[in-house]
């Protein structure tokens, strides 16, 4: 059985059981390895996806949820640091250890486009779901307001 779906724009047919997790599609099947494991409860956002735009957990995300639609990982964010979300996680000093970066540059990448101006109530709010173990809390929101700024600008 195959599960038809995109993935950063790519049309995929996947084989896995329609009861896998997308995080192990992605990671498995796909080979995309951006996406990381965390708790496998949908608690960290370590695994955090957009689906048809919107940011889930993938590990409790099931395949068979997904079928037609457009999933999209920390690889479809511009390469080479060209983002200007990338460029203010690098201008910040953002990751630490960096095994919540996908998550988290996921979750910022879904309110910047939803909230061009997000307060930091607002960004704290979008940002919640995902924990950093290094506590670079602060140096996150600072980043998706000089993201913010430069979006604005362009």
């Amino acid at each position: 059985m195959t599960t038809r779906l995109t993935v950063n724009g790519r049309t995929i047919d996947a084989k896995a059981e329609p009861d896998t997790s997308l995080l192990w599609v992605i990671r498995d099947e796909i080979g995309l390895t951006g996406t990381k494991f965390g708790c496998g409860a949908g608690l960290c956002g370590a695994c955090t996806v957009h689906v048809d735009g919107v940011p889930v957990r993938s590990c409790q995300t099931l395949l068979s949820s997904v079928s037609g639609k457009q999933v999209s990982t920390v690889e479809s964010l511009p390469v080479a640091n060209t983002s200007a979300l990338q460029r203010a996680w690098i201008a910040h000093d953002v990751p630490q250890c960096g095994y919540c970066q996908s998550g988290q540059l996921m979750s910022a990448a879904a309110l910047l486009k939803a909230n061009p101006n997000p307060s930091d109530a607002e960004i704290d709010g979008a940002m919640s779901g995902n924990i950093c173990r290094c506590g670079t809390y602060g140096r996150i929101r600072a980043a998706i307001k000089t993201a913010a700024a430069e979006l604005r600008k362009a």
